[in-house]
C-alpha cells in the first residue's frame, strides 16, 4: 500500500522527462482520496520537440495517464485555455483585441490566440511548416505568418 499525503490540494501535471509509474500512482491516490484536491494541466500537448531530429512525448501523454487512472478531466491552464490570457489581459489591463500572441504551433500558440480574442502570428521556424499551414484539413488560421521572428524587423 502506497501512503500520500492526505493534505494535498492540487495535483499540477505537465511536460515532465523523470515522469514514472510512482509519479502516476501518487497523483492518483492524491485525486481519488483527497476529496477537494483540484487536477491541474499546465497544457494538454501530444508532442514537444526537444530536438530537431524527432518529436517526443509530450505533456498531454502524461496528463492523459492521471485522466485515464482518475477519469477526472484537468483544468488547463496553460494555451490553449483563455486561463493565461484573461489574467494577463486584467493583470495589465491591456484589451485582448490589441493584443498579437506569436507562435510556432497552430494547435496551442494560435488557438490560444484565437481562443482569448487576440491576432494571431504563426512563425514558421518552429513545429509548422507552410505545409501544415495550407493543408485543406488544417481548420486553424492565423491573422498572419511570417518564416521567422526577425522577418518582423523588416516591418
Amino acid at each position: 500500500m502506497m501512503e500520500h499525503d492526505e493534505n494535498v490540494g492540487a495535483v499540477v501535471v505537465g511536460f515532465d522527462r523523470h515522469f514514472n509509474y510512482y509519479k502516476v500512482q501518487y497523483g492518483t491516490l492524491c485525486l481519488r482520496e483527497n476529496p477537494e484536491c483540484l487536477f491541474i494541466a499546465t497544457n494538454c500537448d501530444a508532442v514537444t520537440h526537444l530536438t530537431d531530429a524527432q518529436e517526443w512525448a509530450g505533456g498531454g501523454s502524461m496528463v492523459g495517464a492521471l485522466v485515464g487512472s482518475t477519469q477526472r478531466e484537468p483544468l488547463v491552464v496553460g494555451k490553449p485555455s483563455t486561463f493565461m490570457m484573461d489574467y494577463l489581459s486584467n493583470k495589465f489591463n491591456i484589451e485582448k483585441s490589441k493584443i498579437c500572441m506569436v507562435g510556432d504551433r497552430l494547435d496551442t500558440d494560435i488557438l490560444f490566440g484565437q481562443n482569448g480574442g487576440c491576432k494571431t502570428l504563426l512563425v514558421l521556424s518552429g513545429v509548422t511548416s507552410l505545409s501544415m499551414l495550407q493543408d485543406p484539413k488544417n481548420a486553424i488560421q492565423p491573422d498572419f505568418y511570417a518564416n521567422k521572428i526577425p522577418d518582423l524587423l523588416s516591418l
